[in-house]
């Protein structure tokens, strides 16, 4: 029997892929690749999370911060693309990783990642249902309210508090999206395509018509000055408190431990008060952690691994191509928001009024256009509804292909990867996600869950750059159409990246993805193991729809 770090080769991997009577079916070109990868990138963050971050946290350094995640995320996407070119099989880092470190870290980079396209999408879905009432409400359309928040949500309306019975938009949508990836890949990246061009097309005009509005004085300087939030001096600590725990000094100098960045709160149990503030290097570093979650999605291209013509060429290009086009748009986008609004630590969020969601509209009301003014809010909400919506397929379309990869490797039911005989595509696996996903988006508010989506996607991005350093040093042989340059330093620094930006995540999110892992190991030893292929010396049949009726 397989040990647990017993590993698929790449022959193995690719053969059992081959071993279904129903393969899944090859229509994706290196645009539609490309497409996919910025529709999962480019969400709401360029529009929203751009603003919120540069008010808060980071300033003019905004700029910086989307440096750092960009390379952070290059490195990454090197590592992503060798293997997708070697292994063009479903399953993204779950099936790397099997492929170079073994079973149970594949199991738990396959759990893993239900973080980043599982719960994740669901606050997505919740985020689009919000975008479209608004979008109802500049046709005069009102939604009913408790039709578009969960039951566990309320919001005061008239002096009376309310609670939702289903958030109606989100769940939806989401079935809506869930029946397109079932007719068909093609179709599916023909609408993503669509959507695409317009959020990319309405990005590509407010940088062009913000850049004639910028003040290059409020880009200086670029690393802003540190601006220390009130907390109580040092002075005001007596001899005992040097005794205590971190947790005790923390709190009382007024610091909420569990939203503290994870190396803060090491620094203070060696001693070294950090204050909390806006600006300087820990406000950009901050930052960069932060809006790594805009930059979420270009792995989610891997995941058609098996669906692309041209594998080893088109998904390097995909992976690639995609985070570069993302990343030009966000650092625009980043000095056009720091130079049309001063960002020095003394605007608050609150200071934007009915704005502070969306800090875009405020920018370009300072403009002191009429026409800018009057249209800005209505086409940024086209904007973010189209960003929302391709997030939406893309991570809908990346959960249902591990699931599918999983269930062939006998990790999950082998149910689950049933192909449809007609569309060629997993309809079972991603029946039940969209489903799942709906269900958490309709009845369920998510709130800080999907903050764990970062940390899960950086732990992925760490594990797949490790593989690669293991792959070339155990199977030398198999040469990919893409290789990663300057191995093992590019890896390793892939490495560094993702665990600095580790580091700067709050405690609780450590806390939340530690509890989420033990939740899956124990999956794994009480199903996975019994029911691996791998361990148990079997062949992956067909769980053909044929297969199914005549039982």
């Amino acid at each position: 029997m397989a040990g647990l770090f017993s590993t698929k080769s790449v022959d193995q991997l690719i053969a059992d892929s081959e071993s279904h009577v129903h393969s899944l079916k090859k229509t994706l070109s290196a645009w539609d690749l490309v497409a996919m990868g910025i529709g999962a990138i480019i969400g709401t963050g360029i529009f929203v999370l751009t603003g919120v971050v540069a008010i808060r946290y980071a300033g003019s350094g905004l700029i910086l911060s989307f440096v750092i995640c960009a390379v952070a995320c290059i490195f990454a996407a090197l590592c992503y693309a060798e293997f997708a070119s070697l292994i063009p099989i479903a399953g993204s880092a779950y099936t790397f990783s099997y492929a170079s470190l073994g079973e149970l870290i594949a199991w738990i980079i396959g759990w893993d990642l239900i973080l980043e396209y599982g719960l994740s999408t669901g606050a997505v879905a919740s985020g689009w249902s919000g975008y479209f009432v608004k979008f109802l409400g500049f046709f005069g359309i009102s939604w009913p309210t408790r039709w578009a928040l969960s039951p566990f949500s309320t919001v005061m309306i008239h002096g009376h508090l309310m609670h939702g019975i289903v958030d109606l938009p989100a769940l939806l949508s989401t079935l809506l999206i869930t029946w397109l990836l079932i007719v068909g890949i093609k179709e599916s990246a023909n609408v993503n395509n669509i959507i695409v061009a317009i959020k990319v097309g309405i990005s590509i005009f407010f940088i062009g018509l913000g850049l004639y509005f910028v003040h290059p004085a409020y880009w200086h300087p670029i690393v802003p000055k540190f601006v220390p939030s009130h907390s109580a001096p040092r002075s005001a600590l007596n001899r005992k408190s040097a005794a205590e725990t971190p947790t005790a000094r923390s709190e009382k100098r007024g610091i909420n431990i569990w939203k503290t960045e994870l190396w803060k709160l090491i620094a203070e149990g060696f001693g070294y008060h950090i204050q909390q503030g806006f600006g300087g290097w820990a406000g950009i570093f901050l930052g960069a952690a932060i809006i790594f979650f805009a930059y979420i999605g270009f792995d989610a291209v891997s995941t058609t691994s098996e669906e692309a013509k041209n594998p080893p060429r088109d998904l390097p290009i995909g992976i690639i191509g995609s985070l570069l086009v993302s990343t030009v748009l966000y650092i625009l986008m980043a000095a056009v928001f720091t130079g049309i609004v001063k960002c020095d630590g003394t605007l608050k969020l609150s200071s934007l009024g009915i704005n502070k969601r969306a800090p875009l509209v405020y920018a370009f009301q300072l403009v002191h256009n009429p026409w800018v003014s009057k249209y800005a809010a209505f086409l940024i909400t086209i904007g973010a509804l189209c960003g929302i919506t391709s997030v939406l397929l893309v991570e809908l379309l990346g959960q249902s292909r591990i699931f599918f990869a999983m269930a062939r490797d006998g990790l999950l039911p082998l149910w689950i990867s049933q192909v449809h005989p007609k569309y060629r595509t997993p309809w079972i696996g991603t029946l039940v996600t969209g489903i799942a996903v709906a269900l958490v988006a309709g009845f369920i508010p998510l709130g800080d869950i999907a903050e764990m989506a970062n940390i899960g996607t950086l732990f992925a991005f760490v594990l797949v750059s490790g593989g690669i350093i293991f792959l070339r040093k155990y199977q030398p042989d198999k040469i990919a159409a893409f290789r990663t340059p300057f191995v093992p330093y590019v890896p390793i620094l892939s490495i560094l990246f993702c665990f600095v930006l580790m580091m700067s995540l709050p405690v609780v999110t450590w806390i939340r993805f530690v509890v989420w892992l033990v939740i899956g190991l124990a999956i794994y030893f009480f199903y996975g193991v019994k029911h691996s292929t791998l361990r148990n010396g079997v062949q992956p049949t067909s769980t053909s729809s044929s297969s199914f009726s005549s039982q």
